[in-house]
């Protein structure tokens, strides 16, 4: 690790800046549309979306957890919520008895299904719109850029 700070000039925080206000902005936003619209968190939500977007509706807990980027105890904690209010199930892996898959359930696929239309629309309005065609491109290779240095990089130093 370097001894001194590689402090960000003016033209990087600003760029940093203005990245966590928008991007905070914009969940803390969509975060509280979801829960007027459906009664659900976000999270509910996420979980949701992922799952229904897979054959079968189910994958392995450590899985789903990955890609939303949450740490297991978060995971565990959201999916026992979940399947307490029937949205989710979990079924004991027969080839890992240590793992788990979760399920969407039918009430799990129905509460996506209400919410999805509503919250691809606060999508639209309040981030797509704003960008041209050409600047949303642009958005997209600059994020998918961000992503795979991310992925280069160790998780910590």
């Amino acid at each position: 690790m370097n001894a001194t700070p590689r402090w960000l000039d003016p033209e990087e925080k600003a760029a940093w800046d203005s990245f966590i206000r928008m991007q905070e902005t914009l969940i803390g936003r969509l975060s509280r549309l979801v829960q007027a619209d459906s009664k659900m968190s976000a999270s509910d939500y996420l979980v949701l979306a992922k799952l229904t977007e897979t054959d079968g509706g189910r994958m392995r807990i450590l899985k789903l957890a990955r890609l939303l980027e949450w740490e297991k105890s978060r995971m565990s904690h959201q999916t026992t919520r979940m399947t307490k209010r029937g949205l989710v199930a979990r079924e004991e892996c027969p080839e890992d008895a240590r793992g788990a898959f979760i399920v969407a359930t039918p009430a799990g696929y129905r509460a996506i299904e209400e919410a999805a239309p509503l919250h691809v629309e606060h999508v639209r309005r309040l981030f797509i719109d704003a960008l041209t065609p050409d600047q949303l491109s642009t958005f997209a290779r600059l994020s998918q850029r961000v992503s795979d240095h991310m992925e280069e990089q160790p998780e910590s130093l």
